[in-house]
């Protein structure tokens, strides 16, 4: 995550995980049960396109869920990328994710 992100805090809605850079949101849509948040989709308004903050929602997305003690299922193309980019995530994917041995 680029330095400038970092202190940004993530805040969760009932529909999205979200940050907010400047005015501008980078968001992903989720679904949540008990044991498992399902990632959606993942957007950053115009303004944020190019600077990292989509990849850095998703990163602290991440670190939420793995602090929840949830298990991620990323149906999200720009989510199920970056777990591949960094496959180290890999360890909070529930293993009976449909892709799980693509990742």
């Amino acid at each position: 995550m680029k330095p400038e992100f970092e202190n940004i805090p993530l805040v969760k809605t009932d529909k999205r995980f979200e940050i907010d850079v400047n005015g501008h949101y980078a968001f992903i849509d989720y679904r949540e049960t008990k044991h498992q948040i399902a990632l959606i989709h993942t957007e950053a308004e115009p303004e944020l396109a190019g600077t990292g903050a989509a990849a850095a929602v998703v990163e602290k997305t991440l670190n939420y869920i793995e602090e929840s003690g949830k298990k991620l299922l990323p149906f999200c193309p720009y989510v199920f990328a970056f777990i591949k980019k960094h496959p180290e995530w890999k360890r909070i994917v529930d293993e009976k994710f449909e892709g799980y041995d693509k990742l």
